[in-house]
């Protein structure tokens, strides 16, 4: 045995079987490891494991995006209250905080007993419900989540959610809830609050579930260490905390999910001391990365992004997205766009940039500057959300939805959160894009915002192309191809607006002769795939002629509906036994006549993209 090592999650060795180990093992290396830096003043572990060998720190972890930056915010200013009024926090709080709350070692610290008065106070309490409701609908707008509020007693924890419930009462269904222990002992008031282990294992599974609607939980102990919600983006921090302690509670933000930039730490209690220290201790043994980055960061950076969205509109007034009627702000989107169109490469840059500013909008919603921002910025993403919207068949989800836009957008023109239909704020009724009529066609021509029309008629040949590609091999490659051609010279400018408007419309009008042209064949939607198959191949409509070919077409269509079966894409097998059939089939009517492997390939291709559909 080379090396041996036992540590706790503090980073201490558990000395009695350590102990016994080394005894026994003399000569071997002792090798520990910790999530938590150790204390500057623990000599007992340094001794027997001696100085850190490799550190995984902060930084490094959020730059591998195995976390997610932290952000911190001290709201004790906008509470109006006096820090100074609070003592200092010192090691003695960080003792007392790790036990029971009411053993009798703590029910001897006077200077406990003062501070829990004072951080517990009624009016103070009613100061931060009321500033917490605030914050917390300004995050929850912005960025969907959930969150944990930290207080120094139990007392506060029951004080803080009677606070909430009488400001909010429709949270106090399912929305807020208190995870603490307790006793038979304990008031009746706290009663609702205390559960065994089974009522908190559940409550621990819903707070971990984002489409619960048990969003903000208040904790004294419970769920700091060793509980991980990925969904649970702020923390409102009321309690005295420093050290591993305060290291890990706020660690319990900056999980990665979905859309979320990073997580936030609200301060009520004057923690940037402690921060600095735990900081101190992280770093000095070689450690990198600030455990939180203040929010006046993030507010930088929003302005920097919003300066250059206002430089990309330069020129282009939207102040009639906040002041004018629903009809005015709809047209403004159209507006919009053309004037980003227009700008080189001006689609892609918006895109980028309006997410830099929405991601940097998040992380300080809740903060006066971003208030001051927020109509401008739901003008922007919706901007970047119609430049970026699919059709029907790209349709995103709710959820993704929910994601890019939130609540930001006016409510004048959406529906459930989502942008009016790109058709409708060009002026347009919505076609079926299953048929591109020559009267939507017409009237796609003759819209004013001519960027914005190229870019619904590209998103509508993009819709068609990906339904045909499911049926219809041949067919949708030659027009894939035709499209990329001409939108390469649209987006590398070497052809105008106009024209890239007409040739899409010509590629619209082939696409739907080419939908008519089975019904004058006398083909149904699968035979004609399979006629396009098979006359792909020249040699082969000139020797056999269109009959032949739509025989064969017949036969196959036929034939491989008989033998596909629901588990064909899942077993070789029944993938081979149709391929097999085919090929026989062609033989049997001497296709291709040129011997040519390729065009054997490509009908083979239609099959199993028609057997997928069948299925």
């Amino acid at each position: 045995m080379d090396s041996v090592g036992g540590v706790n999650e503090k980073g201490e060795m558990s000395y009695g079987f350590a102990s016994n180990l080394r005894d026994a093992l003399p000569n071997a290396s002792f090798i520990g490891f910790t999530g938590t830096p150790i204390e500057k003043t623990d000599a007992n572990t340094r001794t027997v494991f001696g100085d850190y060998i490799s550190i995984y720190d902060i930084q490094r972890a959020v730059a591998d995006e195995a976390t997610k930056p932290i952000y911190y915010e001290s709201r004790i200013a906008k509470l109006a209250l006096n820090a100074v009024e609070l003592p200092k926090l010192d090691a003695e709080f960080e003792e007392i905080t790790e036990g029971e709350e009411l053993t009798r070692k703590e029910k001897l610290k006077s200077k406990w007993a003062a501070l829990e008065a004072l951080v517990g106070d009624p009016k103070r309490i009613a100061l931060i419900a009321a500033d917490l409701v605030t914050h917390f609908e300004k995050r929850v707008e912005a960025l969907d989540g959930k969150a944990m509020i930290v207080c120094m007693s139990r007392r506060i924890c029951v004080d803080l959610f009677n606070a909430l419930i009488k400001l909010r009462p429709e949270w106090n269904a399912e929305t807020l809830k208190v995870v603490m222990t307790g006793s038979a002992e304990d008031g009746p008031d706290w009663q609702r609050h205390i559960g065994n282990k089974e009522k908190r294992r559940k409550l621990a599974n819903r707070f971990k579930d984002p489409k619960d609607p048990f969003k903000i939980v208040i904790v004294r102990d419970m769920w700091l260490t060793g509980f991980d919600a990925p969904c649970l983006h702020t923390m409102y921090a009321d309690k005295p905390m420093q050290g591993h302690g305060l290291m890990q509670a706020i660690a319990r933000v900056n999980r990665v999910f979905k859309d979320k930039p990073g997580g936030l730490i609200v301060d009520y209690l004057g923690l940037a001391d402690q921060l600095k220290r735990a900081l101190a201790t992280y770093t000095e043994s070689g450690g990198q990365g600030a455990p939180t980055f203040d929010t006046k960061q993030a507010i930088a950076v929003m302005y920097e992004k919003h300066g250059v969205c206002c430089d990309m509109l330069h020129g282009f007034k939207w102040n009639k997205w906040t002041t004018g009627t629903p009809t005015e702000r709809l047209q403004l989107i159209p507006a919009g766009q053309e004037h980003i169109l227009e700008q080189e490469d001006g689609k892609n840059r918006w895109v980028q940039v309006v997410m830099e500013l929405s991601q940097a909008f998040v992380l300080c919603s809740a903060t006066d500057e971003a208030t001051a921002l927020r109509d401008d910025v739901s003008f922007f993403q919706v901007l970047q959300a119609a430049l970026n919207k699919k059709s029907g068949q790209n349709r995103k989800s709710p959820e993704q939805i929910d994601a890019a836009i939130r609540q930001l957008v006016s409510k004048a023109i959406t529906t459930e959160g989502e942008i009016i239909d790109v058709f409708t704020a060009a002026g347009l009724k919505k076609p079926d894009i299953g048929i591109l009529s020559p009267q939507f066609l017409a009237e796609v021509r003759g819209l004013k915002h001519k960027n914005v029309a190229a870019e619904l008629l590209e998103k509508l040949l993009k819709d068609e192309l990906k339904l045909r590609s499911k049926k219809n091999l041949v067919q949708s490659q030659s027009f894939a191809e035709k499209l990329k051609k001409t939108l390469n010279g649209y987006h590398n400018r070497a052809i105008s607006t106009m024209q890239v408007i007409e040739e899409l419309i010509k590629l619209a009008k082939e696409m739907d002769a080419a939908t008519k042209r089975g019904e004058a064949l006398g083909l149904t939607e699968d035979e004609i795939a399979f006629y396009d198959a098979l006359a792909a191949n020249e040699s082969a409509v000139q020797a056999m002629g269109d009959d032949k070919l739509k025989l064969i077409a017949a036969e196959l269509i036929t034939q491989v509906r008989k033998s596909v079966t629901i588990d064909w894409t899942l077993r070789e097998g029944a993938r081979a036994k149709i391929r097999v059939m085919v090929k026989r089939i062609l033989n049997k009517f001497g296709y291709p006549p040129d011997l040519q492997d390729d065009a054997v390939k490509t009908v083979l291709m239609q099959a199993e993209l028609l057997c997928a559909d069948w299925v």
